[in-house]
Parts: C-alpha cells; sequence; structure tokens
C-alpha cells in the first residue's frame, strides 16, 4: 500500500483531488498538510477536514502551514473558487479539528523517519515544501516521489499571460523546489496538461450531475463559480481540473501518455513573476524536473466518474 502526503490550498479543484487521493484502494492517504494560496490558510484547512468527512477519511490528519509566501503578500483565487474556496455552497463546519504541528515539520519529520515510504503530492503553491527544503536541502530525496501541480511550461497562463497560479502565487519558493529538485524524484504536472486533456464539457458535467452521488453532487457543487470563470476568462469548452488531473498522474500512472525532462527555473521578475521557464537550448543546465506533457483525456474522466460514482459514509 503506497502511502501519500498531499500538500493542499484546498479550493474546489483540490476537493476533487483530496477524494481521488482519499478512495483510491491501492494508496493510503495518510497526511493531508494544507498551505495559503486559493484560499486563506484557515479555509483551506477547514475545506480539507470537510472533503476528507465526506470521504470517510475523517481520521486523516490535517496539518496547516504557512499562511503566506516566502517573501510577497498572499494573493487569493476567490475570484475562481467563490468566497469560500468552495463555489460559496454553504457548506456545514467540519467535525475535526487539524492538529498542531506546523506542515512543514510534518514534512521533514515523515521524511527523516520513514525515507522511500511515502509520495508526496502538493497541489498549491510550493511554500510549504520550500520552507523544509530549506532546512533541509537533501529533503526531495527523502520521498518516493513529489509531483506537484504547479506551471506552465507552454507559456500560456491562467493568471498572467503567461503564469499559472501556484507559481505566480509564490514563485520563490517554486524557485527553490526546482533548484533542489532532481528529474528522477520530482514531477511537474502544469496547467497546459490540465487544459489540453482535463476538461469537462457541458455533456461532462451533465454526466457528473447525473451520478446522483453525494460525492458527485459536492463535486458538481463546488465548482459551479469555476465553471462561471472559465466561460468568461479562459475561453475553454468547459472547465478544467489541474489538480485531479495531477492527482490521477498518481493514483494511475498509465493515464500519462507524454514525459519530458527539462532544465526548468521559475521567474521572479514582476513581468514575468510565475513563469515557469524551459531551457531546451544544448547549453542549458543539466536537467532537474520531469513535466507530464499529456494525459489520456478519455481515461481521466472515466476514472473521474468511476470515483466519484462510489457511495461512502461520511466521517
Amino acid at each position: 500500500m503506497h502511502k501519500l502526503i498531499v500538500d493542499t490550498d484546498t479550493g474546489s479543484d483540490d476537493a476533487v483531488a483530496l477524494l481521488l487521493a482519499a478512495l483510491d484502494d491501492g494508496f493510503e492517504l495518510h497526511t493531508v498538510t494544507t498551505v495559503a494560496g486559493n484560499v486563506p490558510l484557515p479555509l483551506a484547512t477547514r475545506n480539507a477536514l470537510i472533503t476528507l468527512e465526506l470521504a470517510g477519511a475523517g481520521r486523516v490528519p490535517v496539518h496547516p502551514g504557512c499562511d503566506r509566501p516566502l517573501l510577497r503578500p498572499l494573493g487569493t483565487a476567490e475570484v475562481v473558487h467563490g468566497a469560500d474556496g468552495m463555489g460559496d455552497t454553504d457548506l456545514p463546519e467540519p467535525a475535526s479539528e487539524p492538529k498542531p504541528e506546523h506542515a512543514a515539520d510534518v514534512l521533514l519529520s515523515l521524511a527523516l523517519h520513514h525515507p522511500g515510504e511515502f509520495t508526496l503530492v502538493t497541489l498549491g503553491p510550493l511554500t510549504n515544501l520550500a520552507a523544509a527544503v530549506v532546512r533541509d536541502r537533501e529533503l526531495l530525496r527523502k520521498f518516493r516521489g513529489v509531483y506537484c501541480m504547479i506551471g506552465a511550461p507552454d507559456a500560456v497562463g491562467n493568471v498572467s499571460p503567461a503564469a499559472e497560479f501556484n507559481a505566480w502565487a509564490d514563485p520563490e519558493a517554486a524557485e527553490i523546489v526546482a533548484g533542489a529538485a532532481e528529474p528522477e524524484l520530482v514531477t511537474w504536472i502544469g496547467w497546459d496538461v490540465s487544459r489540453q486533456d482535463a476538461v469537462l464539457s457541458d455533456e461532462d458535467q451533465r454526466r457528473l450531475r447525473e451520478l446522483g452521488t453525494p460525492l458527485g453532487t459536492f463535486a458538481d457543487r463546488i465548482n459551479r463559480r469555476v465553471a462561471e470563470w472559465a466561460s468568461a476568462v479562459t475561453g475553454l469548452d468547459g472547465y478544467d481540473l489541474p489538480d485531479p488531473v495531477a492527482m490521477a498522474t498518481v493514483l494511475r500512472p498509465g493515464l500519462v501518455l507524454a514525459r519530458e525532462t527539462v532544465s526548468l527555473r521559475v521567474a521572479l521578475g514582476d513581468e514575468t513573476r510565475g513563469q515557469t521557464l524551459v531551457d531546451r537550448r544544448r547549453t542549458a543546465p543539466a536537467p532537474n524536473l520531469t513535466l507530464v506533457r499529456r494525459v489520456d483525456r478519455l481515461g481521466f474522466r472515466e476514472f473521474l466518474f468511476e470515483t466519484l460514482g462510489k457511495t461512502v459514509l461520511p466521517s
């Protein structure tokens, strides 16, 4: 049984990714850590607790972490996910409470005491992970693998013309992680994958509603604000699910159709903030990351609908 740690800034698509992780028979969702990003830290933590309880995984510990980027003011995405990060759905408060240990301390401790046992999946800005890497430069090598939903290696952005939100939200953190990464250990799944292979069309959204399960209804309701934003801003044929498709590459690696090993850095300048810069020159530095570039679109949808079609007892 593979053990997962998920670091999340729990907005609506993060919540769907958490459901995929909590309900997969081949993985144990061991720990969740939260970070400010889509919403402020208290909301990210609340939303993670609510989602885990819905999935029957309320006993999974949730550890809050950094409440702001390393060096910048916090910039959030309520315009995308709603004021509560969950589509303004007026969800009931969770019954469980977060744990007191800081997320960065938890990442360091689990990796130190259980080297090679945990797979880490990050769904938000990399602030928690960078804060831990600064304290232990070898940290990334102590995980079984590290998978991050971050970046726009094709230079098509969703928060600026060329930057993806998680990289833009804390570019210094992203650059720290990229600088410590090795392609055999760290994989980034960017918004390019979501934009191409994880868009739910009107027909897909109808199918989601027609599942008739609490999980399907939850996933549909919390993403309605995202659907409105996507229609107005991105021009996609529906809304996309960046965090769920990133999670799917971990839980179902056979869905990955194309990978690329690259030399990548993250831009920190005011005008280029958060751009993920892939250097393909012959003189480029040695590769430091593996990028997922394409995912099986139909396979991802079937995995999503299969999972959200399950009936579970909330905890």
